[in-house]
């Protein structure tokens, strides 16, 4: 999602608040420049060749300068039953190292229960161009902005790995701890296999407490999804059965977030080829010789009772009647030749272009059984071309769903199933209060335009985070982010674009490989189901204090906070009221 066009003075406003803020939260992420003989010095300073450690998850080390906090020996974290938690280990080397590998071992508890090695997750995070914010959104060159290496890969099909001397390598530790394990405190180690070994010690305090798994989870994540994309960094033809099977691993990783919604384009570029890949429609149009029309729906089955088939099925949003530039693509056999349609959004001709194939299209996924999850979905266009489309969308059968990402307009709520709107706006709190009751999806998004809290590659990790807490303090439903896999040319070294800053257009790797920000978000939408699961606790039991504790905590998360007080700062301060 992109807003191309800005006014003057919104730019100058922008640039004018963005002066004066501290963000804090940037400023504690910057990557720290030195000279060659300063970058040594501060080398020379460990008093052992290879220094190896805990850090924390809150941080991107960098690649050439040993960590500037202290690295711990030891690492004890609290976690629920069916919960993921993560930490970093930090390896930190004057001399090459030419073959460095992690052992992992069964955790065990005080009774001999044990959390399989298997649940143990090792990543060894690895590093990609990052920018920097800049103006936020509109074109760009890489010359013109601040870049460097930043930490945000999380390769887990990796062994070993080599380390050149003067050089930090992090290593991401994930532990899911079963849905069935026993209260109480486990203990093992991690061995780092360096230069000797390492046995790095590890407790986790398993409370009696039991998170549901991400396909019951309540949060509503809706990253969109690329499927082109797919096909060409793997180099195999769009939607042949190679492509087909090479998206099942992504789209099961994204199920496994709590994905609940299918992007389907029904129409060719709804985005108007803002991306580096094409955005093809899932639907073939044809008008036929005699004038009427045929519309293949095949692909869009095929691909629908796929993604549905790894995990995501509540929804389904159709891009779009409204799309960024309006022409739409069909094949005239009269001409035989592709044409485009450029009806005004509202004219008579537009209606009857759209009003043949949203009545077959109806009939269709009434046919799927599919036409109450699906809806028609528009992203910040402009309020008369959305009213336009509602009226005509209600005139073919009032039942047709509604989604919008963009402003909040009053005018227009009651006819958003799926309202989605920007992090600068705020949901009234007796419509939102309205909308729940009456079971319609309340949600907000980030994309160029938010200098915080996001999550591009040179973000804080806990802004992510940060958007699980703020989702719970808002009572809104869930996050939508406009990209999930819009690749770049060349995404496992450089996360710059063209247009908006570096990682704005991905938030995992092709592999698929997780990321930094990809798992600090899921770890926020864990959190915000734990503040859930305890509101509900805490009312039920009259815990009236420990409730009143938990609010006040999250009536601190509001965005203007952010240029004064890192993320980090506020999930570390408040994190141990969901692990008590």
């Amino acid at each position: 999602m992109k807003i191309l066009k800005i006014g003057i003075l919104t730019i100058f406003l922008n640039l004018f608040v963005g002066a004066l803020a501290q963000d804090v939260s940037l400023k504690l992420q910057k990557s720290i420049k030195l000279t060659e003989a300063a970058r040594l010095q501060r080398w020379q300073q460990l008093k052992q060749p290879v220094w190896v450690g805990f850090g924390t998850t809150a941080i991107r080390y960098q690649q050439d300068i040993p960590p500037l906090e202290t690295l711990q020996n030891s690492w004890s974290a609290a976690a629920w039953k069916n919960e993921k938690v993560h930490t970093q280990i930090v390896v930190a080397s004057k001399k090459k190292l030419e073959r460095m590998s992690i052992s992992t071992e069964d955790l065990v508890h005080t009774t001999g229960h044990r959390i399989q090695s298997e649940n143990i997750t090792v990543g060894f995070v690895q590093y990609v161009l990052t920018d920097e914010f800049g103006n936020g959104c509109g074109r760009r060159k890489s010359m013109d902005f601040d870049s460097s290496w930043v930490a945000d890969i999380i390769n887990t099909e990796l062994t070993q790995i080599a380390v050149a001397s003067y050089n930090t390598q992090p290593i991401w530790i994930s532990i899911k701890i079963p849905h069935n394990a026993r209260n109480g405190k486990y203990s093992g180690f991690i061995t780092v296999k360096a230069d000797k070994d390492y046995r790095l010690p590890i407790t986790i305090n398993v409370i009696n407490r039991t998170l549901p798994s991400p396909q019951d989870w309540s949060f509503r994540l809706d990253y969109w999804q690329h499927p082109a994309a797919i096909a060409r960094v793997h180099q195999v033809p769009l939607w042949s059965d190679k492509h087909f099977e090479l998206m099942r691993k992504y789209y099961t990783m994204l199920a496994e977030a709590g994905q609940k919604i299918i992007t389907a384009s029904i129409v060719e570029e709804p985005w108007n080829h803002q991306t580096y890949d094409d955005f093809p429609s899932l639907i073939q149009w044809t008008k036929k010789a005699d004038g009427t029309w045929k519309y293949d729906y095949s692909l869009f089955d095929k691909y629908v009772a796929f993604v549905m088939s790894c995990g995501i099925n509540k929804q389904i949003n159709c891009y779009s009647m409204v799309p960024w530039k309006i022409a739409f693509k069909y094949y005239d056999e009269a001409l035989q030749k592709d044409t485009v349609f450029t009806g005004k959004i509202g004219t008579p001709e537009y209606n009857e272009f759209w009003r043949n194939m949203l009545t077959d299209f109806t009939a269709h996924l009434k046919a799927k059984g599919w036409f109450n999850i699906t809806t028609i979905a528009m992203d910040e266009r402009p309020m008369e071309s959305m009213q336009a489309v509602i009226r005509l969308l209600k005139s073919i059968d009032p039942e047709w769903k509604v989604s919008l990402a963009g402003d909040y307009h009053a005018e227009i709520e009651k006819d958003i199933f799926d309202y989605c709107i920007a992090s600068k706006w705020q949901y009234p709190e007796e419509i939102l209060r309205s909308r729940k009751q009456q079971g319609k999806a309340s949600t907000w998004y980030v994309c160029c335009t938010e200098k915080y809290p996001n999550m591009f590659t040179f973000s804080p990790p806990d802004e992510a985070v940060w958007a699980g807490w703020y989702t719970a303090a808002t009572r809104m439903d869930g996050f939508l982010r406009w990209a999930f896999n819009s690749w770049t040319r060349s995404p496992l070294t450089d996360s710059r674009f063209i247009t908006w800053p570096a990682g704005d257009t991905y938030q995992v790797y092709p592999g698929p490989l997780t990321s930094i920000r990809f798992e600090k978000l899921i770890e926020g939408i864990q959190d915000f189901e734990k503040i859930n699961q305890l509101r509900k606790m805490y009312q039920q039991h009259g815990e009236t204090t420990k409730l009143n504790q938990l609010e006040a905590a999250l009536q601190t998360f509001k965005i203007e906070r952010l240029s004064k007080e890192s993320s980090r700062q506020m999930i570390e301060h408040y994190k141990h009221l969901l692990n008590e």
